[in-house]
């Protein structure tokens, strides 16, 4: 079970499980090790697995039709990562996801959680609360995308996620605000702004 801990820590904080529903929970679990610039979802094929990173960055990008990359999510450990849409109802997937660094991911298959859940409320609440705070927080990005400025935009990610601004490429982070890398070296150059 020790293996497990990053990620029961965060079931923890949302639902109580007990012994045997922790068995159950992580016996569906694989560990797959990733290396930099691997791809764990690519266009074209289903995403079979909801991802849940204990080491390293990731991040979900599309290609658009001039080739220009939009990234959608990025995320570092104890994070989840999927293409929801591709994996509840197994059409191909539009996205990539990409680690940023050498990453360990725990993988679990959407028959695996769904069997899972039948046999136990507390972790079907668990997966419910998961998807219930990765809908509403898709929804506050929309939000802030259509009634922001970019600079307003970066100084809220940055005082949200400090830990992910300062780690993965900025070029990154730019297509995440939907920005050009120059124009977020501009904004970061005027450090007052970001109170």
């Amino acid at each position: 079970m020790e293996k497990f801990e990053p990620i029961l820590k965060n079931v923890a904080r949302n639902v109580k499980l007990t012994d045997k529903e922790k068995e159950l929970f992580t016996s569906i679990i694989k560990t797959s090790r990733v290396k930099k610039r691997q791809f764990v979802i690519q266009p074209g094929y289903p995403c079979e697995y909801r991802n849940y990173i204990v080491k390293g960055a990731f991040r979900m990008f599309l290609l658009d039709e001039k080739g220009k990359e939009h990234t959608v999510n990025i995320g570092i450990e104890d994070w989840f990562f999927t293409d929801f849409y591709s994996h509840i109802y197994k059409k191909p997937s539009n996205f990539f996801a990409e680690a940023l660094e050498d990453s360990v991911i725990f993988q679990m298959s959407y028959e695996d959680v769904e069997k899972t859940c039948s046999k136990s409320h507390a972790i079907s609440q668990y997966w419910r609360v998961i998807l219930e705070k990765a809908y509403a927080n898709s929804k506050n990005r929309i939000v802030s995308t259509f009634s922001k400025t970019s600079e307003e935009r970066y100084w809220e990610y940055f005082n949200k996620y400090p830990q992910i601004v300062n780690r993965v490429p900025q070029y990154v982070v730019a297509s995440y605000l939907g920005i050009s890398p120059e124009f977020l070296s501009k904004i970061r150059a005027r450090p007052l702004k970001k109170t």
